[in-house]
């Protein structure tokens, strides 16, 4: 029997999914990537040399939980359900890829500035979690959210300290969006 739910109620479950995302790729990010999966994700915390990057497989196999999500939900006739279900895992994918992707890492290049406190809050994040040369001592894992900057610097001179990270001396190369303080 179809699990369809009335479409506000798959409005909300399209919202609830793109937040929870954010809390999923928080843990993957940390555990995952920055642990087993470390040989993926390595290629991203490198300079890229072309379109691609191993770390791109993650997006792929996210993709492809979304793609099962409406495939069960529509010609399995699952219901709708699962089809806001992949719509919101789909949703959570396009932000990732616009912050992250493109106006964090500028690959594609648009031109764009950071000029609220958010945006650069996300981005200078996101440049202090690329500071770190290994996969241990890192900082700020998610993608839409980053704690305050102040306090990824205060963990990041406590993980130098400590000697669990080591920190580059300048993190901005070509693949990285330029100053966003």
């Amino acid at each position: 029997m179809p699990f369809d739910i009335p479409f506000w109620a798959g409005l909300l479950l399209f919202v609830g999914t793109i937040l929870a995302m954010e809390v999923v790729a928080i843990y993957g990010h940390k555990y995952v990537m920055h642990g087993f999966g470390w040989g993926l994700h390595r290629s991203h915390h490198m300079a890229r040399e072309g379109l691609f990057e191993a770390n791109d497989w993650y997006g792929v196999m996210g993709a492809a939980v979304a793609i099962s999500l409406f495939w069960l939900g529509v010609q399995e006739d699952w219901g709708s359900f699962y089809v806001w279900l992949a719509a919101g895992i789909t949703g959570y994918g396009a932000i990732y890829f616009g912050f992250h992707d493109i106006i964090v890492h500028r690959r594609i290049e648009t031109g764009y500035v950071p000029r609220s406190a958010y945006m650069k809050r996300i981005v200078q994040a996101h440049r202090l979690h690329h500071v770190v040369e290994s996969k241990e001592g890192t900082v700020s894992f998610g993608f839409i959210w980053a704690p305050p900057i102040a306090e990824l610097k205060r963990q990041l001179t406590e993980n130098a300290q400590a000697g669990i990270a080591v920190v580059r001396q300048n993190p901005v190369g070509r693949n990285m969006a330029g100053p966003a303080e």
